[in-house]
């Protein structure tokens, strides 16, 4: 870095949370560090940026812990705004600062990083294809101990027996084993993927702060399972799918991973009936209200499935497959019920 982008780089460090709040606006402060997904305000937890100086470094400096990336607060500019020239990095950074643009940077490169790609799509799909099928590992362990045994149709999951954790950027990496997977979109094309950290035996997660983390380009996308079809189960959590696919098998289901996600998930193009599989608290409510709108401005049927519980795994833990298939039963089409569900014996 020339000398005169890094007396911008420190600049910017002196103004490190309201660049945060500015630029990176999906995150929020956690101690001394600004906590979001990536560089490009993604959603998530993994990026730190620190917002003092300190023995460990100076304002502005950043780490992703999913990707091994790291930066300065010009990177945060380049990358949130996606600008494609460094003088546009340094006229935006300029602007921020109130600067008089005849200040002048040369040409030098951004976004300095260990990591092979910057990329969070990229980042997701190596380490997706680094993971391996779940049969027989801990990831088919931690499900069944969930009660879900519908494991068809599961290609989009994958076990990693060392993928990366970092708490905060003061502590060093850990590597742990985790449950992939692959956010996709409508045509099936890898987005970004899901960690869930586990157990060394698949018991339970792993005990850890935050067990679960996203990276990539989550919204409008989902984890998906079954071939695309005009009917569509879409809901908040992994487990929260599988659980209702243990008695709908054959039913296309989309896991948004998030109530906020949910609400705006992409519908389907052939689209005619979605099941809202909602959790019972006041976020699914909000995610339930907005897809039931836009279901219905999109000309698309909506019925929502609700459980008993908090959610339907907490349903099938609590009752069983067959209490979960009788409370299904009822709030489906009847005309589904036939299609979809596995009946009891």
């Amino acid at each position: 870095m020339t000398d005169a982008a890094h007396d911008l780089a420190r600049r910017l460090g002196r103004q490190a949370e309201a660049v945060c709040r500015h630029y990176l606006s999906a995150g929020r402060r956690q101690g001394h560090y600004w906590q979001v997904g990536d560089a490009r305000n993604s959603p998530g937890r993994s990026m730190f940026v620190r917002l003092t100086d300190s023995v460990k470094g100076h304002a502005g400096k950043w780490t992703d812990a999913a990707t091994g990336e790291h930066g300065d607060l010009l990177d945060v500019i380049r990358e949130s705004r996606g600008l494609p020239n460094f003088s546009d990095v340094v006229a935006e950074a300029q602007a921020f600062l109130h600067m008089p643009r005849s200040w002048q940077v040369a040409e030098a490169p951004v976004f300095r990083t260990n990591s092979p790609s910057r990329d969070p799509v990229t980042s997701a799909c190596r380490l997706f294809a680094a993971a391996k099928p779940i049969p027989g590992t801990i990831v088919e362990t931690y499900l069944r101990k969930r009660g879900i045994t519908a494991l068809h149709e599961t290609g989009s999951m994958r076990f990693h027996p060392r993928c990366y954790y970092r708490p905060d950027p003061r502590e060093p990496i850990q590597p742990r084993p985790a449950m992939i997977a692959a956010v996709t979109d409508l045509r099936q094309r890898v987005m970004g993927i899901h960690r869930t950290w586990l157990a060394p035996d698949g018991s339970d997660k792993a005990s850890i702060a935050t067990p679960r983390r996203a990276m990539g380009h989550l919204l409008e996308h989902a984890v998906r399972f079954g071939r695309p079809d005009n009917v569509l189960a879409t809901g908040e959590g992994i487990e929260t799918i599988l659980s209702v696919r243990t008695v709908l098998p054959s039913l296309p289901m989309a896991a948004a991973l998030s109530a906020a996600h949910l609400a705006v998930v992409a519908f389907p193009p052939d689209l005619r009936r979605l099941y809202i599989v909602r959790d019972n608290d006041p976020a699914g409510d909000r995610a339930r209200d907005s897809l039931i709108a836009r279901a219905a401005s999109a000309g698309i049927e909506a019925i929502v499935l609700s459980p008993a519980l908090g959610d339907f795994n907490e349903d099938l833990r609590a009752f069983g497959v067959d209490a979960l298939r009788a409370g299904l039963r009822c709030q489906l089409a009847p005309d589904d019920v036939g299609r979809f569900m596995v009946l009891s014996p």
